[in-house]
């Protein structure tokens, strides 16, 4: 009885050891995936603003032994990368200061979009250019549905909350 209790104790102790090691690990995971999170999401956001007229349509960030890569995909690379790679060195040292990265431990690459009609990102960029520069908004959202649906979509739908000037109160 005493050998069975004593038993019962050292496994429960040796449980509670594993169980506060494993706690204590997921803990450190979950923070890693928290801040890798918080990095793709301020990574993103920053290069959404600084290509948006580039036809940015997202980042994709591989973490190798040596340095981290960044790919950028975007429709017109060439102003993504600038004359003789200035733009891509500036966007490289931004980052590069931004999130404290070792000198040469981040590469910058641009990645040109397979089929623009098909990236949703690309399209409501371009939606918002042509919404900017006064184009009636029915017009525009028939355009980008137009092309999308051209460029081999099945299915395709641009929601607008914008009132239009004839369903307006007078």
């Amino acid at each position: 009885s005493s050998r069975v209790l004593w038993t019962l104790a050292v496994t429960q102790f040796f449980c509670l050891c594993v169980c506060s090691f494993d706690m204590a690990a997921a803990i450190s995971k979950k923070r890693k995936f928290v801040t890798d999170g918080i990095f793709y999401a301020e990574l993103n956001e920053f290069l959404r603003r600084e290509l948006a007229e580039d036809g940015y349509a997202g980042v994709e960030v591989r973490v190798t032994p040596q340095r981290t890569e960044i790919v950028i995909r975007a429709t017109r690379t060439q102003s993504v990368l600038g004359e003789r790679g200035r733009r891509i060195k500036e966007l490289t040292a931004v980052v590069q200061k931004r999130f404290n990265f070792k000198e040469g431990a981040v590469e910058l690459y641009a990645e040109r979009v397979a089929s623009r009609g098909l990236s949703a990102m690309v399209q409501a960029e371009s939606l918002k250019f042509k919404l900017l520069s006064g184009l009636a908004v029915r017009k525009a959202c028939y355009g980008i549905l137009r092309f999308v649906m051209e460029s081999g979509a099945k299915a395709a739908s641009a929601l607008s909350l914008a009132k239009s000037v004839a369903s307006a109160p007078r």
